[in-house]
């Protein structure tokens, strides 16, 4: 007798719980002790460096994302095939993407992150010769020429004081 008492408040228990339960539940989620953000989406980006002459991919460049609006940056190196990924860069910002890499010109351009996967090809260029006023340059003597001037160099923008002038 006592057996079956036990059994009847057990099963009576059993279905209080079912018929309460998913009411209890429901109350619980829609107040939680802490407000919850989700994280803002991010983007997959894969920058590739590569030789602008013959494209073969440089190894160990430092390329460097700097987020619009954000104080920090982020450096990473490129592997064996010229290639670097990173995926935690918000949708929807701009970034300034910086590449500097031994032997070669730095490199720097403007992004806008705007989709879920990107991909970019950056072609560096060796260093090139530095431009000096004392060395002979036929192509500036031959676009003086071209504008007039006789002595083989370009011709003022402003007149000489010294000189007379037409009237």
């Amino acid at each position: 007798m006592k057996f079956r008492r036990f059994l009847t408040l057990v099963l009576f228990g059993m279905l209080l719980g079912m018929a309460v339960g998913p009411i209890a539940s429901a109350q619980s989620t829609t107040h939680r002790g802490r407000k919850y953000k989700s994280a803002a989406p991010t983007s997959k980006i894969e920058v590739t460096i590569v030789r602008h002459e013959d494209e073969k991919p440089i190894e160990n460049a430092s390329v460097i994302f700097h987020i619009e609006g954000d104080k920090g940056n982020m450096e990473l190196k490129t592997n064996e095939d010229g290639k670097t990924m990173i995926d935690v860069l918000p949708t929807g910002s701009k970034v300034l993407i910086q590449v500097i890499a031994k032997g070669y010109q730095t490199f720097g351009g403007d992004y806008s992150i705007n989709k879920t996967e990107l991909a970019y090809e950056i072609k560096l260029k060796r260093p090139g010769q530095q431009y000096s006023i004392y060395d002979n340059h036929p192509e500036a003597a031959a676009a003086a020429q071209k504008n007039g001037s006789s002595d083989g160099k370009a011709p003022d923008s402003k007149p000489d004081a010294s000189q007379p002038q037409p009237q």
